[in-house]
């Protein structure tokens, strides 16, 4: 399979898969009455009213406005695993997709004209999960269809040499072997 060399290409690639976990988590998350508001919703809430936030047009406003930050979001990751390497993905996609679903949960949250903030819990609870589903499909995605290219990062400290191999250096070594 042919590797994305780009960063802004895999970015928006590998946004859009984890935006259609995260949506899919939401969406059976609303039709178990779990959550009260749909991600959507609540993003269509900053600019729109509680009625049009609810309408087909409110709908599109909102999946247009995550799938920015979902886009975002991805560009940040890619970003962190090149300076970290591609090991570790769980935990690095749990913490990142709760770290940026906070923040774009929060931002929201603090608008005063947001008529359809999330205030309970368990819609709250829905969103971390959807948020940890968006970043370990963003994270996953990106260590798997990221040109090894994107991340050979260069060295922070010029002055030192390295001690120890990166666990990616040290499968190579014994691939080769």
């Amino acid at each position: 399979m042919k590797k994305i060399k780009d960063r802004n290409t895999l970015a928006i690639v590998t946004g859009f898969m984890g935006l259609a976990g995260m949506m899919l988590v939401d969406g059976v998350s609303r039709q178990a009455n779990i959550s009260k508001r749909s991600y959507r919703e609540a993003a269509a809430g900053v600019f729109l009213s509680k009625g049009e936030a609810r309408s087909p047009r409110g709908q599109i406003l909102g999946v247009i406005m995550n799938s920015a930050v979902s886009i975002l979001g991805a560009k940040y990751i890619i970003n962190d695993m090149s300076k970290t390497g591609r090991d570790k993905i769980i935990p690095k996609g749990i913490l990142a997709g709760i770290t940026i679903g906070a923040i774009a949960t929060a931002i929201p949250n603090i608008a005063p004209k947001n008529r359809v903030k999330p205030k309970d819990a368990a819609s709250n609870l829905s969103y971390v999960f959807s948020n940890m589903v968006y970043g370990l499909l963003t994270t996953f995605g990106a260590a798997k269809l990221g040109h090894e290219s994107l991340f050979d990062s260069p060295p922070q400290n010029d002055y030192l040499k390295p001690t120890e191999q990166t666990s990616e250096q040290t499968k190579l070594t014994q691939v080769i072997r």
